[in-house]
């Protein structure tokens, strides 16, 4: 790594408050681009639009993907924005450079009958694991939690007279959300009842404020909290392809679909952008359209008819 990239991974760290594994992400895109100037003999400060094209399309003939071209030029876009306002370089080629554009898979989301057949289902399970499994399931339906956010999260987090999560979420930033009355409930019969018996198989003598453990006292991991949500499926017999995001996504539709603000939105998941928060949507325009031709008496038949006069 040359000294202007430490450089800017350090502003990265402590100006930006990135967490590692972006920081990561980051200096591998750029430190990709420094090999293809070492291949045409270019240096940073010297580098031209045109540079910037044959890069892209020496990558695409390799078979990179649109989506990652994007995020590989917005890495490059940030660290040539840094170096041309600390004057290592004179020009910013990446100013006159477009994105690919790419269609982006609409998040897969589950309706909210789905969601309580699901909880019932769960709820009249007799294994130890019950009221955890529980637990998750509502206070990630309820919050909309990463998966990361979910097997981090400690005790002291919660706050159960406001019903409240203190959230720490990328970069460390931290939000508020709030879970619902009977989510809470939940919680509290899982955290006095079976946290308490899980804790008893724990071979670490050290205490731990972790709230979800797994069957041996420790703490999750997120391969851990997807194994546990596949074994829910199992278990109850409800098999919907179930994954952490996918709860978060459904609880996100549902808010939407309930008129609340998408600023609100962004704010409650986390998101940087509100870019992100925006496909959800789209997400709640394709369930209304399926809910309505699955109950509506009539839109089979008007599917038909038009069908048949687009045909002629």
């Amino acid at each position: 790594m040359n000294k202007t990239l430490k450089e800017y991974c350090d502003y990265l760290k402590v100006n930006r408050n990135y967490s590692d594994n972006t920081i990561l992400a980051y200096q591998l895109d750029i430190e990709k681009f420094y090999k293809f100037l070492l291949e045409i003999g270019r240096l940073d400060k010297d580098v031209k639009k045109e540079d910037v094209r044959n890069f892209m399309k020496i990558e695409f003939d390799g078979g990179l993907s649109k989506r990652t071209m994007k995020r590989r030029l917005s890495s490059l876009r940030g660290y040539y924005e840094f170096m041309h306002e600390r004057k290592y370089v004179e020009d910013d080629p990446f100013l006159r450079i477009s994105s690919p554009r790419y269609h982006a898979a609409l998040p897969k989301v589950l309706f909210d009958e789905q969601i309580q057949l699901l909880f019932k289902h769960n709820r009249e399970r007799n294994d130890k694991l019950k009221e955890r499994d529980q637990a998750i399931l509502e206070i990630m339906y309820a919050t909309g939690m990463r998966a990361s956010e979910v097997v981090n999260l400690t005790l002291q987090q919660i706050n159960f007279s406001e019903r409240t999560i203190n959230v720490v979420g990328k970069g460390d930033k931290e939000r508020i959300v709030a879970f619902t009355r009977e989510s809470a409930e939940t919680l509290k019969k899982y955290i006095s009842r079976s946290r308490l018996e899980l804790l008893k198989n724990r071979k670490n003598p050290l205490p731990t404020n972790i709230v979800f453990l797994n069957h041996q006292g420790e703490g999750l991991t997120i391969h851990g909290l997807r194994y546990i949500l596949l074994a829910i499926e199992r278990k109850t017999g409800e098999y919907l392809d179930l994954h952490p995001h996918m709860l978060r996504h459904s609880f996100a539709t549902y808010l939407l679909e309930r008129g609340a603000d998408l600023r609100v939105i962004q704010e409650l998941l986390g998101h940087e952008s509100l870019n992100t928060t925006q496909i959800y949507t789209h997400v709640s325009e394709d369930k209304i359209r399926e809910e309505y031709y699955h109950a509506h008496p009539r839109s089979k038949k008007k599917i038909v008819k038009t069908e048949t006069s687009s045909e002629n």
